[in-house]
């Protein structure tokens, strides 16, 4: 497999979040496929947001342990370490397309990487920016990683 997956943190977090148990097995599908197929990629701003939110947003939170467990397993999916080019590309992102500073970084992280496509739910379905697709993960499964490879 080709495509590189970018995941935005709410799939990340949806994926321990027992409050809506659809999303929760959507985000798990999805992470599985990523595993599966060796094309999951994330970035040090995802992981940090996960820590922190994994930590404290949920009713069964996770202990900082088991937080940074996780964190350490996403380590294996090389993720991009924000830096000044990755900054540039974020505030040309937003320039042009008008979308908040933080997601136009995981975007410009995700096209760093090369990732054709980015899951999120925070920015518009199907909308294209810059070569990368944006993918509702709780509106398309991951069986949409067949039909691009």
């Amino acid at each position: 497999m080709s495509t590189e997956v970018f995941l935005d943190t709410n799939v990340l977090l949806y994926a321990v979040d027992d409050r809506d148990i659809g999303k929760r097995d959507r985000a798990r599908l999805w992470l599985a496929a990523c595993w599966q197929a060796r094309c999951g990629r994330v970035s040090t701003q995802v992981l940090n947001e996960f820590y922190a939110n994994v930590r404290k947003k949920f009713t069964s939170a996770l202990s900082a342990g088991d937080a940074r467990a996780e964190v350490r397993r996403y380590q294996h999916w090389r993720p991009w370490v924000i830096d000044h080019p990755t900054i540039e590309a974020a505030w040309a992102v937003e320039s042009r397309y008008g979308i908040n500073y933080w997601d136009a970084l995981v975007v410009a992280a995700a096209q760093q990487q090369g990732c054709t496509l980015l899951l999120s739910e925070d920015l518009q379905h199907d909308q294209q920016i810059d070569g990368v697709r944006i993918v509702n993960p709780f509106v398309v499964g991951p069986e949409l990683l067949d039909a691009v490879a």
